[in-house]
């Protein structure tokens, strides 16, 4: 009876100091949380963060996440100990891991947009965060092990780090979105800087078992601006800004790429079997038009025994035209003569964004006359240049830029090699090569 009664002191006294806590001014509270931040800039060796790629990794990972989730009341608890979505089976998806002595000890996920959108959206309105141009990854499935989850942010730190970087120098990202459980988004707000999204908790999130969230975001552009002015002056293990936009850890291992693609899918046939058809059965449950939508992203002959077939039960109208799985982003310039006898328009950049064996896609910040050939030089990756004669025929303005659609006239070895590398690789690992 003492010890339950010493219990019950201890939880009443600590319910009485978070409401006291919560009543503080929001500065002062957001001051507080930033002094209890604690980065180590040189954790051991025997820490090591990468994508997570192989079988064993995965299932480490949707092991971990899953029963974080169930303690959490965010999913019920599933025959397959894993927490596997159809998110998951997407190339716009990326798992980041952290390994400690080789063996998983935490897990999250950027799940950029793709076929399926984002998993928040279907209760939180992105047009603000879409107005401001430039690409949405959703932060999600973030799980640390239990046996390292009291060890100061040893292990979190680093993924969020890691998060950080793969999403500016690899994925292509501009906007970070979350959902988060309404008693952690202070810790969002005071510590990484995200804002809410139209200040509303859904009571009811769907995609965490119906628990309440708060939706957030943080524009990367903004961010080094942000941590610089709420980190000033802090010690190097309290200092967030230095350990996220000046340090480097020498545990992250980057993946290694051949070409300037802005993703790295690691699902072969054998994966999406293994975790969306045997283990957890995903594929089966989904309605047509999700079923459609994933046959457009794996075209594949190898693919085809191991997405789900279709029940012609719904029209499906236009899930099929071809997603790529590869997202790129591939600087280069064209030089085009005058259109009316005149001077040279000279180097105009480009962004290449989307390619095909015959044309390209690109992003371009100035206008270009159309049906005029130019010489166009693209950097395929790092060591691999294309050089083109192309031209413009078709321009399409959006809210993000404006895109021209170029046709080329012989394609080049490099460029038939990139397009084949693109449309034959399984995964990033074949790209590498």
């Amino acid at each position: 009876m003492t010890q339950i009664r010493r219990s019950s002191i201890r939880k009443r006294l600590h319910q009485a100091l978070r409401l006291m806590f919560s009543r503080l001014p929001r500065p002062l509270r957001f001051g507080v949380y930033r002094r209890m931040a604690d980065c180590d800039p040189a954790p051991s060796e025997r820490l090591e963060l990468k994508v997570a790629e192989t079988q064993e990794e995965l299932d480490a990972c949707f092991r971990i996440l899953h029963d974080a989730y169930v303690g959490s009341g965010f999913m019920k608890p599933d025959p397959s100990g894993l927490r596997v979505t159809i998110y998951h089976a997407l190339p716009t998806t990326t798992t980041l891991c952290a390994k400690y002595d080789g063996v998983v000890v935490g897990t999250i996920s950027m799940v950029r947009e793709g076929v399926f959108g984002f998993p928040l959206q279907s209760v939180f309105d992105l047009e603000g965060v879409r107005a401001k141009g430039g690409k949405i990854a959703e932060i999600s499935a973030l799980a640390v092990a239990p046996a390292f989850r009291k060890t100061g942010g040893a292990i979190l730190f680093p993924l969020m780090k890691f998060m950080h970087q793969y999403c500016t120098e690899y994925f292509d990202t501009r906007h970070l979105v979350i959902a988060v459980n309404p008693d952690k988004i202070e810790l969002y707000e005071a510590l990484l800087f995200f804002t809410r999204l139209r200040e509303q908790t859904v009571a009811n999130y769907d995609f965490a078992n119906g628990a309440p969230a708060v939706g957030a975001t943080l524009d990367l552009q903004d961010a080094d601006r942000l941590f610089e002015r709420g980190y000033r002056g802090r010690p190097a293990h309290k200092n967030l800004h230095t350990y996220f936009f000046r340090h480097r850890l020498p545990n992250i291992k980057l993946p290694e790429r051949r070409y300037h693609t802005t993703n790295d899918p690691v699902m072969t046939p054998a994966l999406l079997d293994h975790f969306f058809n045997q283990v957890v059965p995903v594929f089966p449950q989904l309605s047509d038009r999700q079923k459609a939508l994933l046959w457009s992203v794996y075209r594949q002959v190898e693919f085809r025994h191991v997405l789900p077939m279709l029940t012609g039960g719904e029209d499906v109208g236009r899930a099929l035209r071809q997603y790529p799985r590869y997202s790129i982003r591939c600087p280069g310039f064209i030089d085009l003569p005058s259109a009316h006898d005149g001077p040279a328009l000279g180097h105009v950049t480009l962004d290449v964004i989307e390619v095909s064996a015959q044309g390209f896609q690109a992003e371009c910040k100035l206008p270009l006359p159309l049906q005029i050939d130019g010489h166009v030089e693209i950097q395929l990756g790092h060591s691999e240049t294309s050089h083109l004669t192309a031209r413009a025929v078709r321009r399409r303005d959006t809210d993000e830029g404006v895109f021209y659609g170029f046709r080329i006239d012989e394609p080049d070895r490099n460029w038939r090699s990139f397009v084949s590398a693109l449309e034959m690789g399984q995964t990033a690992r074949d790209l590498a090569a």
